[in-house]
């Protein structure tokens, strides 16, 4: 965990691999608090790099980014918005750093739907050909259905389980928690999901939510919490032990 690290221990060490949380500030539901995005990935990232570090892989994690991509949700209080231009200035520079001082991988750690970093970096991996640039957007890495009743995507039952199991001292009581229903696009097309628009996420949901919480539990999210971070962690130790300009194989 680089912000609790020092610079004897940091100078002593060749790291392999530099993660780079990233989350958000936004309204989930009635009853999550804003920072869930950064509080899961500040968890996740923390254990996953602490598995890793034990098992010999050389990680670095980097704080936890909180301004994520809010443009769909700019008429509800705080949720602050970073655009995806300011995003790629922010990789820029970090990647620059990183580069510079010869750590050969960098991973960002995807909290939050609405950034979407692929694009960003297939142009920064053009720019930095000596770091290889990866991203895992962790609600990807395991949607969780055998643990889970009721999935969706927004401040839903994972989530709320999750926050259930990390920090239950800011998560509502039960009686204060939304529906999370979301209300059905008019056009045809936007239903079927071959055709895309941002969200407004006044009109799209009701109380912020999108998906029900009502099966949450603090012991479903610390079954969900172990396996994404085992498995975050696998990919952590593997990455660290590959050389970087070999990644591929013939089949």
């Amino acid at each position: 965990m680089i912000a609790e690290t020092n610079w004897k221990h940091v100078k002593a060490t060749r790291y392999e691999v530099a993660v780079l949380p990233w989350g958000a500030t936004e309204a989930h539901n009635w009853h999550l608090p804003y920072a869930t995005d950064s509080l899961q990935n500040e968890a996740m990232t923390a254990e996953a790099g602490r598995i890793a570090w034990e098992a010999g892989a050389k990680v670095a994690i980097l704080p936890n980014m909180p301004f994520g991509v809010q443009t769909g949700q700019l008429d509800i209080p705080f949720c602050i918005n970073m655009n995806p231009s300011t995003q790629m200035a922010v990789l820029e520079d970090t990647i620059s750093c990183l580069e510079g001082v010869g750590v050969p991988k960098f991973v960002v750690f995807n909290g939050h739907g609405g950034n979407d970093f692929r694009q960003m970096l297939r142009e920064l991996q053009a720019r930095h050909p000596k770091i290889h640039l990866s991203v895992v957007n962790w609600f990807h890495m395991d949607a969780g259905k055998d643990i889970f009743t009721i999935l969706g995507d927004h401040a839903d039952e994972r989530e709320t389980s999750l926050l259930l199991h990390l920090h239950p001292d800011l998560v509502l009581p039960k009686s204060d928690w939304g529906e999370g229903k979301d209300n059905l696009p008019i056009l045809k097309a936007m239903r079927e999901k071959w055709a895309w628009s941002q969200r407004p996420w006044t009109q799209a949901t009701n109380d912020t939510g999108s998906g029900d919480p009502q099966h949450s539990t603090a012991e479903r999210g610390a079954q969900y919490f172990e396996r994404l971070t085992q498995k975050f962690a696998s990919y952590l130790i593997e990455l660290a032990a590959a050389d970087a300009t070999r990644l591929y194989q013939k089949a």
